[in-house]
């Protein structure tokens, strides 16, 4: 199972702005107790929101931040099989149902975990900022926090690190994970077994450009859903990037480049996906 990776959670965060922000909740459902770790009972949940309006909704790394009004805010990192997901009233619930925010008008937002992996924490204002990760355990936010190609450059010449395990590394940069390492390595031209101190400039921008448009064009598309993976937005709808993907999961396919077949290896204990033009 492939986790959500930077694009998906952006996704379901922009959708959630859109929905939400300036909703007044009406009530809270608490099915499974243990996804809202700090929570004594059921009911505590409903005690705290009801009432207060969603001001903001943003994004800490991968965690997707519910702020309201009363000075407090609910913290949601999906696992596995974690999704969201916005029904009236009169929609059928799921039965991985953990937990529901109900709205006085408009949808409602339900939380859904088939394997007891996410997590969703209630917390005051004065509590989040100790709450959520610190900075320095963070990687490089792309969406969040634009870089130049020229500190992207300084910061691939500081590391000598196969590309490929520096991409997903939740330290260096958040969300880049097994789909879009291979893709941004593909669309770049670079191996993923190439030491990222050892790049030309010229590769280092070209690096560059595929992981910001890379992750653009994939929030652009609302994501990937992958039949290992699936995924879909706060509507339902799956993502569409999967169509437009050129290596992963394509072993064997002619490469949209050179023709020949798109070859699979292991390294370092991770599946990559590669064409013969990369070097």
């Amino acid at each position: 199972m492939t986790q959500l990776e930077l694009p998906e959670i952006e996704t379901l965060r922009r959708d959630a702005e859109r929905e939400f922000v300036g909703r007044k909740v009406k009530g809270c459902d608490v099915s499974v107790l243990k996804t809202f770790p700090g929570l004594k009972t059921k009911a505590e949940l409903g005690k705290a929101l009801t009432g207060a309006k969603v001001e903001q909704v943003y994004r800490h790394g991968l965690i997707i931040v519910f702020g309201f009004d009363n000075e407090t805010s609910l913290l949601i990192t999906l696992g596995e099989n974690g999704r969201l997901e916005k029904k009236t009233g009169k929609d059928k619930a799921s039965d991985d149902l953990v937990g529901a925010i109900n709205f006085t008008q408009g949808g409602n937002l339900h939380i859904i975990d088939k394997k007891g992996s996410s997590s969703v924490v209630l917390v005051t204002d004065e509590e989040l900022e100790e709450t959520l990760p610190d900075a320095s355990t963070v990687g490089l936010d792309l969406l969040n926090e634009p870089l130049s190609w020229v500190d992207f450059g300084r910061l691939m010449h500081a590391e000598d690190t196969p590309l490929r395990l520096l991409l997903i590394d939740p330290m260096v940069f958040v969300g880049i994970g097994e789909i879009y390492a291979n893709e941004i390595l593909f669309d770049s031209g670079l191996r993923h077994d190439r030491a990222s101190a050892g790049l030309s400039t010229q590769e280092v921008r070209r690096l560059y450009r595929s992981v910001v448009g890379i992750l653009h064009d994939a929030i652009k598309y609302r994501g990937t859903s992958l039949e290992d993976r699936p995924f879909a937005d706060l509507s339902g709808a799956p993502g569409e990037y999967g169509d437009h993907l050129a290596v992963y999961g394509k072993a064997g396919e002619p490469s949209p480049r050179s023709r020949e077949p798109i070859k699979k290896t292991s390294f370092k204990h991770q599946v990559v996906f590669y064409c013969t033009t990369q070097v």
